[in-house]
Protein backbone atom coordinates (compact mmCIF):
# COMPACT_ATOMS: atom_id res chain seq x y z
CA UNK A 1 0.00 0.00 0.00
CA UNK A 2 2.87 2.34 0.82
CA UNK A 3 4.35 1.74 -2.62
CA UNK A 4 1.09 2.73 -4.31
CA UNK A 5 0.91 5.94 -2.26
CA UNK A 6 4.49 6.78 -3.20
CA UNK A 7 3.74 6.18 -6.87
CA UNK A 8 0.67 8.40 -6.62
CA UNK A 9 2.72 11.23 -5.10
CA UNK A 10 5.28 10.95 -7.90
CA UNK A 11 2.54 11.15 -10.52
CA UNK A 12 1.00 14.21 -8.84
CA UNK A 13 4.37 15.97 -8.81
CA UNK A 14 4.81 15.00 -12.45
CA UNK A 15 1.52 16.64 -13.37
CA UNK A 16 2.27 19.81 -11.39
CA UNK A 17 5.73 20.40 -12.79
CA UNK A 18 5.43 18.88 -16.25
CA UNK A 19 6.20 21.57 -18.87
CA UNK A 20 3.12 22.21 -20.92
CA UNK A 21 2.19 24.46 -23.79
CA UNK A 22 -1.10 25.47 -25.29
CA UNK A 23 -2.59 23.04 -27.82
CA UNK A 24 -2.01 25.46 -30.66
CA UNK A 25 1.64 26.02 -29.76
CA UNK A 26 2.30 22.32 -29.34
CA UNK A 27 0.70 21.46 -32.65
CA UNK A 28 2.58 24.19 -34.51
CA UNK A 29 5.86 23.06 -32.99
CA UNK A 30 5.22 19.46 -33.96
CA UNK A 31 4.26 20.41 -37.52
CA UNK A 32 7.46 22.33 -38.12
CA UNK A 33 8.77 19.66 -40.47
CA UNK A 34 5.45 18.77 -42.03
CA UNK A 35 3.79 22.13 -42.54
CA UNK A 36 4.24 21.68 -46.28
CA UNK A 37 2.26 18.44 -46.25
CA UNK A 38 -0.37 19.86 -43.91
CA UNK A 39 -0.91 22.86 -46.15
CA UNK A 40 -1.43 20.56 -49.12
CA UNK A 41 -3.97 18.58 -47.14
CA UNK A 42 -7.66 19.44 -47.45
CA UNK A 43 -8.09 20.40 -43.79
CA UNK A 44 -5.71 23.34 -43.59
CA UNK A 45 -7.75 25.86 -45.53
CA UNK A 46 -8.46 27.89 -42.39
CA UNK A 47 -4.87 27.95 -41.18
CA UNK A 48 -2.79 25.81 -38.86
CA UNK A 49 -4.25 27.13 -35.58
CA UNK A 50 -5.98 23.86 -34.78
CA UNK A 51 -5.82 21.20 -32.09
CA UNK A 52 -6.08 18.50 -34.77
CA UNK A 53 -4.68 18.43 -38.30
CA UNK A 54 -5.25 16.03 -41.17
CA UNK A 55 -1.97 15.37 -43.00
CA UNK A 56 -2.27 13.57 -46.33
CA UNK A 57 -1.64 13.78 -50.03
CA UNK A 58 -4.40 15.62 -51.90
CA UNK A 59 -6.76 13.17 -53.60
CA UNK A 60 -10.44 12.56 -54.30
CA UNK A 61 -10.83 10.48 -51.14
CA UNK A 62 -9.02 13.12 -49.04
CA UNK A 63 -11.45 15.78 -50.23
CA UNK A 64 -14.37 13.47 -49.48
CA UNK A 65 -13.10 12.80 -45.94
CA UNK A 66 -12.63 16.49 -45.30
CA UNK A 67 -16.21 17.16 -46.36
CA UNK A 68 -17.99 14.29 -44.60
CA UNK A 69 -15.91 13.55 -41.48
CA UNK A 70 -16.80 16.37 -39.10
CA UNK A 71 -15.17 14.61 -36.14
CA UNK A 72 -11.77 15.24 -37.74
CA UNK A 73 -12.05 18.93 -36.82
CA UNK A 74 -13.84 18.79 -33.47
CA UNK A 75 -11.10 17.61 -31.11
CA UNK A 76 -10.71 19.86 -28.04
CA UNK A 77 -8.05 18.53 -25.65
CA UNK A 78 -8.31 19.02 -21.91
CA UNK A 79 -6.29 21.97 -20.61
CA UNK A 80 -5.71 23.59 -17.25
CA UNK A 81 -5.25 21.66 -14.02
CA UNK A 82 -7.29 18.62 -15.00
CA UNK A 83 -5.36 15.36 -14.75
CA UNK A 84 -6.59 14.56 -18.26
CA UNK A 85 -4.42 17.40 -19.56
CA UNK A 86 -1.36 15.25 -18.85
CA UNK A 87 -0.54 12.79 -21.60
CA UNK A 88 1.24 10.49 -19.13
CA UNK A 89 -1.67 10.23 -16.68
CA UNK A 90 -4.20 9.87 -19.47
CA UNK A 91 -2.17 7.02 -20.99
CA UNK A 92 -1.78 5.22 -17.65
CA UNK A 93 -5.48 5.57 -16.99
CA UNK A 94 -6.47 4.03 -20.32
CA UNK A 95 -3.91 1.22 -19.99
CA UNK A 96 -4.28 0.19 -16.35
CA UNK A 97 -7.55 1.42 -14.85
CA UNK A 98 -10.23 -1.32 -14.79
CA UNK A 99 -13.35 -0.91 -16.88
CA UNK A 100 -16.70 -2.57 -16.27
CA UNK A 101 -17.54 -3.37 -19.86
CA UNK A 102 -21.20 -3.99 -20.82
CA UNK A 103 -20.11 -6.52 -23.47
CA UNK A 104 -19.21 -10.18 -23.20
CA UNK A 105 -16.95 -12.26 -25.41
CA UNK A 106 -17.44 -15.56 -27.20
CA UNK A 107 -14.11 -17.19 -27.95
CA UNK A 108 -13.15 -19.14 -31.05
CA UNK A 109 -9.86 -21.05 -30.71
CA UNK A 110 -8.46 -21.24 -34.22
CA UNK A 111 -5.98 -24.04 -34.96
CA UNK A 112 -3.33 -22.91 -37.43
CA UNK A 113 -1.53 -24.88 -40.12
CA UNK A 114 1.43 -25.61 -37.78
CA UNK A 115 -0.92 -26.80 -34.97
CA UNK A 116 -0.58 -23.51 -33.10
CA UNK A 117 -3.59 -21.77 -31.58
CA UNK A 118 -4.79 -18.18 -31.75
CA UNK A 119 -8.03 -16.91 -30.27
CA UNK A 120 -10.76 -14.72 -31.72
CA UNK A 121 -13.00 -13.10 -29.09
CA UNK A 122 -16.32 -12.03 -30.62
CA UNK A 123 -17.94 -9.21 -28.64
CA UNK A 124 -21.68 -9.45 -28.03
CA UNK A 125 -23.96 -7.41 -25.72
CA UNK A 126 -24.23 -8.82 -22.21
CA UNK A 127 -28.04 -8.83 -22.45
CA UNK A 128 -28.10 -10.86 -25.67
CA UNK A 129 -29.31 -14.42 -25.13
CA UNK A 130 -28.17 -15.62 -28.54
CA UNK A 131 -24.40 -15.57 -28.16
CA UNK A 132 -23.39 -16.39 -31.73
CA UNK A 133 -24.12 -14.50 -34.90
CA UNK A 134 -25.43 -16.09 -38.05
CA UNK A 135 -23.00 -16.77 -40.88
CA UNK A 136 -25.55 -15.19 -43.25
CA UNK A 137 -25.36 -11.84 -41.46
CA UNK A 138 -24.37 -8.91 -43.68
CA UNK A 139 -23.15 -6.81 -40.77
CA UNK A 140 -19.59 -5.52 -41.19
CA UNK A 141 -16.87 -7.18 -39.14
CA UNK A 142 -14.42 -5.07 -37.13
CA UNK A 143 -11.16 -6.93 -36.48
CA UNK A 144 -9.41 -5.42 -33.44
CA UNK A 145 -5.69 -6.06 -32.90
CA UNK A 146 -4.55 -5.17 -29.34
CA UNK A 147 -1.02 -4.18 -28.40
CA UNK A 148 1.79 -6.68 -28.95
CA UNK A 149 1.99 -7.47 -25.22
CA UNK A 150 -1.50 -9.00 -25.07
CA UNK A 151 -2.93 -6.48 -22.61
CA UNK A 152 -6.65 -5.85 -23.18
CA UNK A 153 -7.04 -2.20 -22.24
CA UNK A 154 -9.99 0.09 -21.57
CA UNK A 155 -9.54 1.43 -25.08
CA UNK A 156 -10.17 -2.02 -26.63
CA UNK A 157 -13.22 -2.68 -24.44
CA UNK A 158 -14.74 0.72 -25.18
CA UNK A 159 -14.04 0.24 -28.88
CA UNK A 160 -15.96 -3.05 -28.83
CA UNK A 161 -18.86 -1.27 -27.14
CA UNK A 162 -18.85 1.55 -29.68
CA UNK A 163 -18.62 -0.87 -32.60
CA UNK A 164 -21.61 -2.88 -31.38
CA UNK A 165 -23.68 0.28 -31.05
CA UNK A 166 -22.93 1.11 -34.70
CA UNK A 167 -23.85 -2.29 -36.13
CA UNK A 168 -20.39 -3.88 -36.36
CA UNK A 169 -19.41 -7.38 -35.29
CA UNK A 170 -16.21 -6.80 -33.26
CA UNK A 171 -13.63 -9.58 -33.05
CA UNK A 172 -10.47 -9.24 -30.93
CA UNK A 173 -7.42 -11.08 -32.29
CA UNK A 174 -5.31 -12.72 -29.56
CA UNK A 175 -1.87 -13.98 -30.50
CA UNK A 176 -0.38 -17.25 -29.30
CA UNK A 177 -0.30 -17.39 -25.48
CA UNK A 178 -1.96 -13.96 -25.18
CA UNK A 179 -5.05 -13.29 -23.07
CA UNK A 180 -5.43 -16.89 -21.97
CA UNK A 181 -4.89 -18.45 -25.39
CA UNK A 182 -3.05 -21.77 -24.88
CA UNK A 183 0.47 -22.22 -26.22
CA UNK A 184 0.40 -25.55 -28.08
CA UNK A 185 3.67 -25.20 -30.02
CA UNK A 186 7.17 -24.06 -29.13
CA UNK A 187 6.71 -20.99 -31.27
CA UNK A 188 5.72 -17.45 -30.38
CA UNK A 189 4.56 -14.91 -32.93
CA UNK A 190 7.26 -12.48 -33.96
CA UNK A 191 6.53 -8.77 -33.80
CA UNK A 192 5.68 -8.23 -37.47
CA UNK A 193 4.98 -11.73 -38.74
CA UNK A 194 1.46 -11.69 -40.27
CA UNK A 195 1.19 -15.44 -40.97
CA UNK A 196 -1.16 -16.13 -38.05
CA UNK A 197 -3.24 -13.04 -38.78
CA UNK A 198 -3.59 -14.10 -42.41
CA UNK A 199 -5.17 -17.40 -41.38
CA UNK A 200 -7.45 -15.64 -38.91
CA UNK A 201 -8.67 -13.28 -41.64
CA UNK A 202 -9.42 -16.22 -43.93
CA UNK A 203 -11.45 -17.80 -41.14
CA UNK A 204 -13.41 -14.57 -40.60
CA UNK A 205 -14.16 -14.35 -44.32
CA UNK A 206 -15.33 -17.98 -44.25
CA UNK A 207 -17.53 -17.40 -41.22
CA UNK A 208 -18.97 -14.02 -42.32
CA UNK A 209 -18.74 -14.02 -46.14
CA UNK A 210 -21.50 -11.43 -46.65
CA UNK A 211 -20.04 -8.64 -44.49
CA UNK A 212 -17.24 -6.22 -45.22
CA UNK A 213 -14.12 -6.46 -43.09
CA UNK A 214 -12.51 -3.48 -41.33
CA UNK A 215 -9.46 -3.52 -39.06
CA UNK A 216 -8.33 -1.42 -36.08
CA UNK A 217 -5.02 -1.77 -34.25
CA UNK A 218 -3.90 -0.30 -30.95
CA UNK A 219 -0.41 0.90 -30.02
CA UNK A 220 2.31 -1.65 -30.92
CA UNK A 221 -0.36 -3.90 -32.43
CA UNK A 222 -0.24 -1.58 -35.44
CA UNK A 223 3.04 -3.22 -36.41
CA UNK A 224 1.22 -6.47 -37.09
CA UNK A 225 -1.60 -4.77 -39.01
CA UNK A 226 0.75 -2.72 -41.21
CA UNK A 227 2.88 -5.79 -41.90
CA UNK A 228 -0.22 -7.74 -42.94
CA UNK A 229 -1.51 -4.99 -45.22
CA UNK A 230 1.92 -4.59 -46.83
CA UNK A 231 2.49 -8.29 -47.46
CA UNK A 232 -1.03 -9.04 -48.72
CA UNK A 233 -1.56 -5.87 -50.75
CA UNK A 234 -4.87 -5.95 -52.61
CA UNK A 235 -5.56 -9.49 -51.33
CA UNK A 236 -5.94 -8.44 -47.69
CA UNK A 237 -9.78 -8.65 -47.80
CA UNK A 238 -9.85 -5.48 -45.66
CA UNK A 239 -11.86 -2.50 -46.86
CA UNK A 240 -10.23 0.14 -44.63
CA UNK A 241 -7.99 0.19 -41.56
CA UNK A 242 -7.20 2.49 -38.62
CA UNK A 243 -4.11 2.59 -36.37
CA UNK A 244 -4.66 4.19 -32.94
CA UNK A 245 -1.46 5.64 -31.45
CA UNK A 246 0.77 3.44 -33.63
CA UNK A 247 4.51 2.89 -33.20
CA UNK A 248 6.00 3.21 -36.69
CA UNK A 249 9.80 2.95 -36.35
CA UNK A 250 9.79 -0.13 -34.16
CA UNK A 251 13.47 -1.08 -34.24
CA UNK A 252 14.56 2.29 -32.86
CA UNK A 253 11.69 2.10 -30.37
CA UNK A 254 12.96 -1.23 -29.05
CA UNK A 255 16.51 0.13 -29.02
CA UNK A 256 15.58 2.78 -26.47
CA UNK A 257 12.75 4.90 -27.75
CA UNK A 258 10.68 4.30 -24.62
CA UNK A 259 11.35 5.92 -21.26
CA UNK A 260 12.90 3.70 -18.59
CA UNK A 261 9.98 3.48 -16.11
CA UNK A 262 7.49 2.56 -18.83
CA UNK A 263 9.96 0.15 -20.41
CA UNK A 264 10.57 -1.64 -17.11
CA UNK A 265 6.82 -1.96 -16.57
CA UNK A 266 6.29 -3.54 -20.01
CA UNK A 267 9.23 -5.90 -19.54
CA UNK A 268 7.88 -6.99 -16.14
CA UNK A 269 4.39 -7.56 -17.58
CA UNK A 270 5.73 -9.68 -20.43
CA UNK A 271 7.87 -11.74 -18.05
CA UNK A 272 4.82 -12.43 -15.91
CA UNK A 273 2.88 -13.64 -18.96
CA UNK A 274 5.73 -15.91 -20.11
CA UNK A 275 6.57 -17.30 -16.68
CA UNK A 276 3.89 -19.99 -16.95
CA UNK A 277 5.73 -21.41 -19.99
CA UNK A 278 9.22 -21.19 -18.49
CA UNK A 279 9.86 -24.94 -18.45
CA UNK A 280 8.69 -25.70 -21.98
CA UNK A 281 10.31 -22.60 -23.48
CA UNK A 282 13.62 -23.73 -21.99
CA UNK A 283 13.83 -26.34 -24.75
CA UNK A 284 14.30 -23.72 -27.47
CA UNK A 285 15.44 -20.45 -25.86
CA UNK A 286 17.76 -19.32 -23.09
CA UNK A 287 15.29 -18.70 -20.29
CA UNK A 288 17.99 -17.34 -17.97
CA UNK A 289 18.72 -14.53 -20.42
CA UNK A 290 15.00 -14.03 -20.99
CA UNK A 291 13.99 -13.57 -17.37
CA UNK A 292 17.08 -11.55 -16.46
CA UNK A 293 16.58 -9.00 -19.25
CA UNK A 294 15.89 -5.42 -18.21
CA UNK A 295 14.99 -3.84 -21.56
CA UNK A 296 12.59 -4.53 -24.38
CA UNK A 297 15.44 -5.16 -26.81
CA UNK A 298 17.17 -7.75 -24.65
CA UNK A 299 13.85 -9.52 -24.03
CA UNK A 300 12.98 -9.58 -27.74
CA UNK A 301 16.47 -10.81 -28.58
CA UNK A 302 16.21 -13.62 -26.02
CA UNK A 303 12.90 -14.72 -27.55
CA UNK A 304 13.66 -14.59 -31.27
CA UNK A 305 17.36 -13.90 -31.98
CA UNK A 306 19.14 -16.72 -30.13
CA UNK A 307 17.09 -19.79 -30.99
CA UNK A 308 17.91 -22.84 -33.04
CA UNK A 309 21.09 -24.70 -33.68
CA UNK A 310 23.96 -22.69 -35.04
CA UNK A 311 22.45 -19.34 -34.09
CA UNK A 312 25.24 -18.76 -31.56
CA UNK A 313 27.76 -18.47 -34.39
CA UNK A 314 26.16 -15.29 -35.67
CA UNK A 315 26.76 -12.03 -33.87
CA UNK A 316 23.82 -10.73 -31.80
CA UNK A 317 23.89 -7.42 -33.66
CA UNK A 318 23.61 -9.08 -37.07
CA UNK A 319 20.79 -11.30 -35.85
CA UNK A 320 18.97 -8.25 -34.44
CA UNK A 321 19.26 -6.41 -37.76
CA UNK A 322 18.03 -9.40 -39.77
CA UNK A 323 15.13 -9.83 -37.34
CA UNK A 324 13.87 -6.33 -38.10
CA UNK A 325 14.39 -6.79 -41.82
CA UNK A 326 11.64 -9.41 -41.53
CA UNK A 327 9.48 -7.62 -38.96
CA UNK A 328 9.69 -3.88 -39.56
CA UNK A 329 6.05 -2.76 -40.12
CA UNK A 330 6.83 -0.36 -42.97
CA UNK A 331 9.02 -2.76 -44.97
CA UNK A 332 6.32 -3.30 -47.63
CA UNK A 333 4.40 -0.09 -47.16
CA UNK A 334 4.34 0.63 -50.92
CA UNK A 335 2.17 -2.48 -51.42
CA UNK A 336 -0.65 -1.28 -49.15
CA UNK A 337 -3.75 -0.95 -51.34
CA UNK A 338 -6.47 0.30 -48.95
CA UNK A 339 -7.06 3.55 -47.05
CA UNK A 340 -5.26 3.57 -43.68
CA UNK A 341 -5.92 6.24 -41.04
CA UNK A 342 -3.42 6.82 -38.22
CA UNK A 343 -4.52 8.76 -35.13
CA UNK A 344 -1.53 10.18 -33.22
CA UNK A 345 -1.03 12.64 -30.40
CA UNK A 346 1.72 15.19 -29.89
CA UNK A 347 2.16 14.32 -26.20
CA UNK A 348 2.28 10.55 -26.65
CA UNK A 349 4.70 9.32 -23.92
CA UNK A 350 5.02 5.85 -25.46
CA UNK A 351 5.75 6.61 -29.12
CA UNK A 352 8.08 9.58 -28.56
CA UNK A 353 8.65 12.86 -30.38
CA UNK A 354 6.70 13.39 -33.58
CA UNK A 355 9.70 14.50 -35.66
CA UNK A 356 11.69 11.33 -34.95
CA UNK A 357 8.96 8.69 -34.56
CA UNK A 358 6.30 9.55 -37.17
CA UNK A 359 7.15 9.13 -40.90
CA UNK A 360 5.51 12.36 -42.01
CA UNK A 361 6.85 11.94 -45.55
CA UNK A 362 4.78 8.75 -45.88
CA UNK A 363 1.52 10.63 -45.34
CA UNK A 364 2.57 13.51 -47.56
CA UNK A 365 3.42 11.31 -50.55
CA UNK A 366 1.35 8.09 -50.28
CA UNK A 367 -2.35 8.55 -51.17
CA UNK A 368 -3.37 5.48 -49.12
CA UNK A 369 -2.23 6.89 -45.76
CA UNK A 370 -3.91 9.60 -43.68
CA UNK A 371 -2.67 11.07 -40.40
CA UNK A 372 -4.80 12.76 -37.76
CA UNK A 373 -2.32 14.59 -35.52
CA UNK A 374 -3.76 16.02 -32.30
CA UNK A 375 -2.23 18.49 -29.86
CA UNK A 376 -3.05 16.30 -26.85
CA UNK A 377 -4.49 12.95 -25.93
CA UNK A 378 -1.59 10.85 -24.72
CA UNK A 379 -1.34 7.23 -25.83
CA UNK A 380 -4.74 5.81 -26.86
CA UNK A 381 -6.48 8.38 -24.65
CA UNK A 382 -7.81 11.36 -26.63
CA UNK A 383 -10.04 12.70 -23.87
CA UNK A 384 -11.90 15.88 -24.75
CA UNK A 385 -13.53 18.61 -22.66
CA UNK A 386 -16.89 20.19 -23.33
CA UNK A 387 -16.08 23.41 -21.55
CA UNK A 388 -13.38 25.12 -19.58
CA UNK A 389 -14.40 23.57 -16.27
CA UNK A 390 -12.69 20.29 -17.07
CA UNK A 391 -15.88 18.32 -17.56
CA UNK A 392 -15.17 15.51 -19.94
CA UNK A 393 -17.34 15.40 -23.01
CA UNK A 394 -18.59 11.96 -24.02
CA UNK A 395 -20.98 12.40 -26.89
CA UNK A 396 -23.09 9.24 -27.08
CA UNK A 397 -20.66 7.67 -24.60
CA UNK A 398 -18.01 7.22 -27.33
CA UNK A 399 -14.52 8.67 -27.16
CA UNK A 400 -13.33 11.06 -29.84
CA UNK A 401 -10.88 8.63 -31.45
CA UNK A 402 -13.56 5.96 -31.76
CA UNK A 403 -16.02 8.40 -33.31
CA UNK A 404 -13.31 9.47 -35.75
CA UNK A 405 -12.53 5.94 -36.90
CA UNK A 406 -16.20 5.00 -37.23
CA UNK A 407 -16.77 8.11 -39.37
CA UNK A 408 -13.72 7.19 -41.42
CA UNK A 409 -15.11 3.72 -42.12
CA UNK A 410 -18.52 5.13 -43.04
CA UNK A 411 -17.06 7.80 -45.32
CA UNK A 412 -14.73 5.40 -47.16
CA UNK A 413 -17.56 2.92 -47.67
CA UNK A 414 -19.83 5.64 -49.05
CA UNK A 415 -17.04 6.88 -51.29
CA UNK A 416 -16.46 3.41 -52.74
CA UNK A 417 -20.21 2.99 -53.31
CA UNK A 418 -20.33 6.32 -55.15
CA UNK A 419 -17.36 5.24 -57.27
CA UNK A 420 -19.14 1.99 -58.15
CA UNK A 421 -22.31 3.87 -59.16
CA UNK A 422 -20.33 6.27 -61.30
CA UNK A 423 -18.53 3.43 -63.06
CA UNK A 424 -21.78 1.55 -63.63
CA UNK A 425 -23.44 4.68 -65.04
CA UNK A 426 -20.51 5.27 -67.37
CA UNK A 427 -20.67 1.64 -68.55
CA UNK A 428 -24.39 1.95 -69.25
CA UNK A 429 -23.82 5.08 -71.28
CA UNK A 430 -21.32 3.15 -73.39
CA UNK A 431 -23.81 0.30 -73.72
CA UNK A 432 -21.70 -2.22 -71.82
CA UNK A 433 -23.36 -2.45 -68.42
CA UNK A 434 -26.39 -4.43 -67.20
CA UNK A 435 -29.72 -2.90 -67.98
CA UNK A 436 -28.52 -1.28 -71.21
CA UNK A 437 -30.80 -3.47 -73.34
CA UNK A 438 -30.14 -6.02 -76.05
CA UNK A 439 -28.53 -3.48 -78.35
CA UNK A 440 -25.46 -3.41 -76.12
CA UNK A 441 -24.50 -6.92 -77.29
CA UNK A 442 -24.80 -6.21 -81.01
CA UNK A 443 -21.17 -5.30 -81.65
CA UNK A 444 -19.49 -7.07 -78.75
CA UNK A 445 -16.86 -9.68 -79.40
CA UNK A 446 -16.90 -13.14 -77.90
CA UNK A 447 -14.08 -12.29 -75.48
CA UNK A 448 -16.11 -9.59 -73.75
CA UNK A 449 -18.88 -12.09 -72.97
CA UNK A 450 -16.68 -14.53 -71.05
CA UNK A 451 -18.03 -15.61 -67.72
CA UNK A 452 -15.89 -14.40 -64.84
CA UNK A 453 -15.43 -17.11 -62.18
CA UNK A 454 -17.17 -16.34 -58.91
CA UNK A 455 -15.01 -15.32 -55.99
CA UNK A 456 -15.93 -16.95 -52.68
CA UNK A 457 -14.66 -13.97 -50.69
CA UNK A 458 -16.25 -11.24 -52.81
CA UNK A 459 -12.84 -9.64 -53.32
CA UNK A 460 -13.70 -8.18 -56.74
CA UNK A 461 -16.66 -6.31 -55.27
CA UNK A 462 -14.48 -4.90 -52.52
CA UNK A 463 -11.83 -3.62 -54.94
CA UNK A 464 -14.09 -2.65 -57.83
CA UNK A 465 -13.05 0.99 -57.42
CA UNK A 466 -9.53 0.06 -58.67
CA UNK A 467 -7.73 2.64 -56.55
CA UNK A 468 -9.52 5.49 -58.28
CA UNK A 469 -9.40 7.58 -55.08
CA UNK A 470 -5.64 8.09 -55.56
CA UNK A 471 -6.18 10.46 -58.47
Amino acid sequence: MLGWLLALCVLVLLVLFWPRATPQDALLKGLGLSRRGAERGPQSSDGAQKSVTLICKPSALANYLHKHCRTFSTFSPCVGWSWRASGVLQSLYEACWPYDSPVQFVRDNLQLSDDGLVALDWAVPSYQKRRRTSSHSSSPVLLIIPNSFGKITRNVLKLCEAALSHGFLPAVFNRRSHNGAPLTTLKLQQFGDPADLREAVLYIRYRQPAGRLYAVSESTGSGLLLSYLGECGSSSYVTAAVCLSPVFRCQSWFDGGLRRPLQWALVLYQKMCLSRYRTVLGETIQTDALFSSCSLRSLEEALFCHTGAGSSDASPGACWESYWERNEPLRDVDEVAIPVLSVCSQDDPVRGEVQSSVPLELFETNPHFFLLLTAGGGHCGFSTCSDGTGAVSSASGISWSHRALLEFFRATTDFFAAEDRAKLLAARRRGLGPGAGGRSFRNRSVSTCKRVPACSHNIHAIYSWQRSYTR
